[in-house]
């Protein structure tokens, strides 16, 4: 589908990339299939005092079950294109076709009205059972299934709920009622009405109804400008809504909801699967609006449905109810999903488990104007975006507009599906104002970092409140999500005040508001679409046995941690390592504080890589301790999540791209795409268009570059980098010395390993000085630079300056330019200044002559 951009169309932009693009169409479009074994019929076909543009599919073996097929809000016919074919190829007929309004037909939307859309439905059924090529269980009665997303779900039960010919239907990512989709609890969901408004615009800026009916722009205008409905408009969106005819479904229904979905939440298919009288059969997916839609796996199950109900050939390939759980990043770069099959729907609020909550009472403010409001994500696009470098850019909660409660550590693994409940205590200080608030669950790790599953929020039309401030109850339920929340994080319930996604109230108002627990819904099940792995699993138990037997005799140690250091980056007393008789390090200590750039030097076989590799956790020392910010560091310690490194070479995926291989290696973190910094780890490597090439075509700078964007990724409080110059040329060790020296006015710490002593002497704070494996100087650049007495006279007589020096015993004087430099011999600099005043020197200053490099070589010997 292509679309027309026009000055009237800028508002649609955003909606034409994520609904055009599919986000309510009944999935994706394909191209044609030259092996395939059916035709295609296009026509226009009137009904219902409009023309309506269709495609027949008919395979090659007629006559056969019929599948009406329509298309979400935005589409036409075309947007179904690809999943007719795979029905007529499952020798199904297929009749898709654009709604009034949409595509080439003409006709204004109505929003399914059942006077319009839907008796033109029940039409294009009339026609299709006067086709000698669908099969008939009677007069006029098609043997026929009926299908569609969103725009066209809504429509499969609003047909079906009226028409007792259709036989299965399949509404996919639908609508329960348009009311509660648009206005939940009476709040006007701003962002997704404006995107589906936008859909229906025309080309002309002259009619603001475009191609809506007068009655369905009055209410959209109502809405929009009020933020609320009157009875009229609402008893307009109940007639139009499933909701009203549910109760007349009586063929078997598969209802196919997203879990990624802001516009229609699980809450509606569970509406809906209440409602409807005939057998139903309910699966939650792992996309949505937001997200993936039906891959080809699940499409395939759902025609093989479809075929069940129509034919009664094969076996049914849905239970009662299933649900997708997503887990980690696989290999292949792809979040794994594994699907959840429960004998009996048990509704959206499934098991209850309550969970204690603290935070006590707490205040929180409305801004006048409703100005700033909180983030929670981009309506259409939120998976989408969280695959980006912009990704945090789109949740933010605001200081002042938020309550925060929070459970205890989970010991165990909590699986939750479905929709949350709360009863939240509420007071106003002074005047109440709007009386709105929105409620979000986060999953809370133990980095802090908290993760908005679905990007779902809840909002609540408070009732009023009392004037003496006396607190009232609210029952609440949150909106429903599945996310498995892991051994050792935390369930936190946000409350706040504002949220940009929904009309936000601008009266400045000021809550109180505390909650003391929280009822998450799970529903346990077993795992599908796996072969009991009976090898596997034995692998596994004589795994967890060892284990078993190590953790009996290893006694569980607990983290090591000094609270004396706990604000020290690095302390390393007495470390040593050594192999076989080799000792690498012996009994090295020093200390890193805040702030400081530290050059780790020291000529090939000091030591350096070794002790990196040791305060990586790569490696065990022999003796000695290394503790970053108090934490003893050992394989695996916790802390060394709070360090970036790079450390001899860094391994790329040769075949992914740069900023692939970035994000990939993020993810396998387990932390959140918005902790990572992306950007600006991007801008650190500098490798423009380059950064989307796939590493291998790389040279050995733009890997080293990337490697540095890589440490960087987080923004780590200690970043070790291990001889960060190699590859690079002058201008981009410029670059990166720059970067450093910013990264540490942060209050961050930087260790750097290195041989090029001028680059860690414009570089450096602070230097550590190695040398087979000990340390023999350290202390900043100028103390270590100026450690052999030499000092430097900027004078107006050089000539002068050196023999009067020559008087005092002073030895190897050298004249630069209008600067002495001289080795004092423990003569004083003072009393060495006060000599060349008296013999009519002029001093501008003096001071320690800072070359590391001669310091350097004095220390390790030129011929180490």
């Amino acid at each position: 589908m292509k679309l027309q951009l026009t000055r009237s169309r800028v508002v649609a932009l955003a909606a034409a990339v994520v609904v055009l693009g599919g986000a309510t169409a009944a999935w994706a479009s394909g191209g044609s299939d030259p092996q395939a074994k059916y035709r295609v019929e296009d026509a226009f076909i009137d009904v219902n005092g409009v023309s309506l543009d269709t495609s027949l599919y008919l395979p090659e073996r007629t006559p056969a079950p019929a599948v009406l097929l329509a298309h979400g809000f935005g589409g036409d016919k075309h947007s179904t294109e690809k999943d007719a074919r795979e029905l007529a190829d499952a020798g199904l007929v297929v009749l898709t076709y654009s709604a009034r309004g949409f595509g080439e037909s003409n006709g204004k939307i109505a929003l399914n009205d059942p006077a319009l859309e839907v008796t033109d439905a029940r039409q294009l059924v009339d026609k299709l059972a006067q086709r000698k090529e669908v099969q008939l269980d009677g007069p006029n009665d098609p043997r026929i299934a009926v299908s569609g997303a969103s725009y066209g779900g809504g429509l499969s039960l609003l047909l079906a709920g009226t028409d007792r010919r259709i036989d299965a239907l399949v509404p996919v990512i639908t609508y329960n009622s348009l009311a509660e989709g648009l206005l939940p609890n009476g709040v006007f969901k701003s962002s997704w009405g404006g995107f589906l408004y936008s859909m229906g615009v025309n080309e002309s800026t002259e009619d603001v109804c475009g191609r809506f009916t007068a009655e369905i722009c009055k209410a959209w205008t109502e809405v929009a400008t009020t933020g609320t409905m009157s009875e009229e408009t609402l008893n307009l969106l109940r007639r139009i809504s499933p909701a009203s005819t549910n109760t007349g479904v009586t063929a078997p229904t598969l209802l196919v909801q997203g879990e990624q979905d802001t516009l229609f939440g699980l809450d509606h298919a569970d509406a809906n699967a209440k409602q409807v009288k005939g057998p139903v059969q309910v699966v939650w997916f792992a996309g949505g609006h937001d997200g993936a839609y039906p891959d080809e796996k699940l499409r395939a199950r759902i025609i093989g449905w479809i075929r069940y109900r129509l034919t009664g050939q094969g076996e049914n390939p849905f239970g009662a109810f299933e649900y997708d759980v997503q887990g980690n990043i696989t290999p292949e770069g792809v979040q794994s999903v594994r699907t959840v099959r429960v004998p009996d729907y048990p509704g959206v609020h499934g098991n209850p488990r309550k969970l204690q909550l603290s935070g006590g009472e707490q205040t929180i403010i409305t801004p006048p104007g409703g100005l700033p409001a909180a983030i929670s994500g981009m309506p259409a696009l939120n998976s989408r975006l969280a695959q980006t470098p912009i990704s945090s850019l789109f949740g933010m909660d605001l200081p002042g507009q938020q309550a925060t409660f929070t459970s205890e550590k989970l010991t165990a693994q909590l699986l939750v599906a479905g929709s949350a409940t709360i009863t939240l205590k509420v007071s106003a200080v002074g005047t109440p104002g709007d009386g709105v608030l929105f409620v979000k669950v986060y999953d809370k790790d133990p980095n802090g970092n908290r993760t908005l599953p679905g990007n779902a929020v809840a909002p609540i039309k408070l009732p009023p409140l009392p004037q003496d401030g006396s607190p009232i109850e609210v029952s609440v339920n949150l909106a429903g999500i599945v996310r498995p929340i892991e051994n050792g994080h935390e369930l936190q319930i946000s409350v706040a005040t504002t949220d940009q996604t929904y009309r936000t109230p601008t009266t400045p108002a000021t809550y109180r508001v505390s909650l003391d627990s929280v009822e998450v819904p799970v529903v346990p099940g077993v795992a599908t679409e796996s072969p009991f792995p009976v090898g596997q699993l034995l692998g596994i138990a004589g795994v967890l046995v060892l284990a078993l037997v190590l953790a009996c005799i290893r006694r569980r140690r607990r983290e090591d941690v000094d609270p004396n250091l706990e604000h020290t980056p690095l302390v390393i007393q007495g470390l040593a390592k050594s192999y076989k008789g080799l000792t690498a390090v012996d009994g090295l200590s020093f200390r890193v504080e805040r702030g400081q750039i530290l050059g780790l030097l020291g000529p090939n076989g000091a030591g350096k890589t070794t002790t990196l590799r040791m305060l990586m956790g790569l490696i065990t020392p022999t003796s000695g301790t290394i503790r970053v910010f108090g934490s003893l560091v050992r394989p695996g310690a916790p802390v060394l999540g709070r360090i970036g490194c790079f450390v001899e070479s860094a391994g790329f995926l040769p075949h992914l791209s740069g900023a692939e291989n970035l994000r990939l290696y993020w993810a396998a973190t387990g932390r959140t795409p918005e902790e990572a910094h992306l950007e600006e780890a991007l801008e650190i490597a500098g490798l423009g268009d380059a950064i989307k090439r796939r590493v291998k075509t790389y040279s050995q700078g733009m890997r080293q570059r990337l490697a540095i964007a890589q440490a960087m990724l987080g923004l780590p409080d200690l970043l070790v980098l291990d001889e960060p110059a190699n590859g690079l040329d002058p201008p981009q060790i410029h670059a990166m010395r720059e970067v450093l020296k910013r990264y540490a006015a942060t209050g961050r710490t930087v260790l750097v390993s290195s041989h090029l002593l001028a680059e860690v002497e414009q570089t450096c704070t602070h230097v550590v000085v190695m040398h087979r494996g000990q340390v023999i100087a350290s202390g900043t650049v100028d103390e270590i630079a100026s450690a052999g007495g030499a000092t430097s006279f900027a004078v107006d007589q050089p000539e002068l300056t050196a023999t009067t020096l020559r008087q005092l015993g002073v030895s190897d004087v050298d004249i630069e330019d209008d600067v002495v430099h001289a080795d004092l011999n423990g003569v004083a600099c003072g009393q060495a200044i006060a000599a060349l005043v008296t013999a009519g020197v002029s001093v501008s200053r003096a001071g320690p002559r800072v070359r590391l490099e001669d310091a350097f070589l004095q220390l390790v010997g030129e011929g180490s």
